[in-house]
């Protein structure tokens, strides 16, 4: 399982029986079988004249033929795979930022990005699966037609991956991922979780987005194991799609392990049948509470990651036993050098709170046309991930919360991600997110958004005082809505920034 520097490389690990792709709904595809999709989808690039380096835009639905469209593609091409609810404007801005050479969708697909991208003179290349295709397996069709600059399988150094960043506070970053990132942060995983042939990972998570992509396709194939692709997270089928297709793990964000223990309890034979040899999850903090809740209820281990799309997904993990995980921490260091850097730009001794840097083969070489950014993103050529935490002495790291996120009352400093797991202690309080809420004289104050567990009550006043028993007077929420759903962006991650906007707080 080591030494993959490119996506043709990683494939060879899977045996020509074996598994690669499946689906909840289709036959399953073999290692063989996605190796000679690569070679025919590859050859037919070139013909339309897409070759390595162009930039293919793909809008497909989840499933399957996503998984395999992605990692067909970047064998050759550099893939830019996009979120297919956008709008209209959306995709204008998205195809036109990336400079892309082609669009692949659906055949027939009513997309908003087939209008916008004749419109912006990108050529079009329709997926065609017949009703009989096993998972994943497509034809390319398309009227263009040219000779590809540079024909032929991608090398180590090209860009596989082209992800926005969120933007959540500014204009998204392009974010260039080359086949020697990703496979290295694959590689990373896949060792990370002992992933052997024999496991089968359940996807739940978008295939637009870097921890669907690298963590659970990518992390699979590295390990010669299998994939199963579902339509995306739906919390009324997952207990099926555990029953039927017996996975040993899957991995989420947290809301969605969150939707799961929700409704566990109507599904307790399916769980107690289960057959898990342990659960993932990233992308955002998991509160400990929950962590305990999925762990006692699968009866395996919980292992919370940490990743982002400018290290190609994972740079830390909690390991698995008899290795020592931490609830709270995720973990350590997951390939990748992790390390503590001051504001200045020296580095901190573990127990030193500050700013979380990495530097590995799995880390982007910079943002693309935007040396602002690149400035201020790398010091003495570690990547600064705008997160602060702090390292244990045996080099677990805790992180204390998004230095954009830090709430600033009146000069005090508090971390929302506290607050967080001091509301989640209360025994009806489900979810909850602690945001900054704009304040006259202030600057800030903490807000919070909470949901109820089904059959319980409690007011907000009941919650603050709740907190205030375990928080620092500033630190507890002058507001608490209580909310029947949080809104959660296109992943399923909570976003504190907007946060108040989102809910008409102000």
């Amino acid at each position: 399982m080591q030494g993959a520097v490119k996506l043709t490389e990683l494939l060879e690990h899977g045996n020509e029986d074996a598994i690669a792709i499946g689906a909840t709904d289709k036959a399953d595809l073999t290692y063989k079988e996605l190796r000679n999709l690569v070679q025919n989808t590859v050859t037919k690039l070139n013909s339309f004249g897409i070759g390595r380096q162009d930039r293919v835009a793909i809008v497909l639905p989840n499933g399957p033929e996503m998984a395999a469209a992605f990692v067909a593609i970047a064998c050759g091409a550099t893939t830019a795979p996009l979120n297919p609810d956008y709008k209209a404007d959306e995709f204008e801005f998205y195809l036109t930022d990336l400079s892309a050479k082609a669009l692949v969708v659906m055949e027939g697909s009513e997309s908003a990005s087939v209008d916008v991208a004749k419109n912006l003179g990108i050529a079009i290349i329709e997926l065609r699966v017949k009703n009989t295709a096993a998972a994943g397996k497509f034809d390319l069709v398309s009227s263009a037609k040219g000779v590809a600059e540079k024909p032929g399988i991608a090398d180590a150094e090209d860009t596989a991956l082209i992800l926005h960043t969120s933007g959540t506070t500014s204009r998204p970053k392009i974010v260039p991922l080359s086949q020697i990132n990703i496979c290295a942060s694959a590689g990373n995983i896949a060792r990370s979780l002992n992933l052997q042939s024999n496991d089968k990972c359940l996807n739940v998570m978008p295939l637009f987005h870097i921890h669907g992509l690298i963590a659970a396709v990518l992390s699979s194939l590295q390990a010669g194991a299998t994939v199963i692709c579902t339509t995306g997270f739906n919390a009324l089928k997952f207990f099926s799609w555990l029953e039927e297709k017996k996975p040993t793990w899957y991995t989420a964000v947290p809301t969605m392990h969150q939707a799961i223990l929700a409704r566990s309890a109507r599904n307790a034979e399916i769980v107690a049948n289960a057959d898990l040899r342990f659960t993932r999850s990233s992308s955002a903090s998991l509160p400990p509470q929950v962590m305990k809740s999925l762990e006692e209820l699968w009866g395996c281990p919980m292992v919370e990651a940490y990743g982002m799309t400018e290290a190609a997904h994972q740079m830390a993990v909690n390991p698995l036993p008899p290795a020592k995980r931490i609830p709270g921490s995720v973990g350590i260091a997951s390939g990748p050098e992790v390390a503590i850097m001051s504001e200045e730009g020296s580095l901190l001794k573990n127990g030193e709170t500050g700013e979380i840097v990495i530097r590995g083969d799995n880390v982007t070489k910079g943002y693309e046309n935007n040396p602002t950014a690149n400035a201020e993103a790398y010091t003495n050529g570690w990547f600064r991930t705008g997160d602060q935490g702090v390292l244990d002495e045996d080099g677990y790291l805790s992180i204390t919360g998004r230095l954009k996120e830090i709430i600033n009352r009146g000069g005090e400093k508090i971390s929302p991600r506290e607050v967080d797991e001091v509301l989640m202690n209360h025994p009806a309080v489900e979810q909850v997110v602690t945001f900054a809420l704009a304040h006259e004289k202030l600057g800030e104050e903490v807000a919070a958004a909470a949901v109820l567990r089904d059959g319980t009550t409690a007011t907000e006043t009941e919650l603050r005082d709740f907190a205030a028993k375990s928080l620092a007077a500033f630190k507890v929420p002058r507001k608490i809505a209580l909310v029947d759903e949080i809104p959660k962006g296109a992943t399923g991650k909570l976003q504190r920034i907007g946060m108040a906007e989102k809910l008409g707080l102000v």
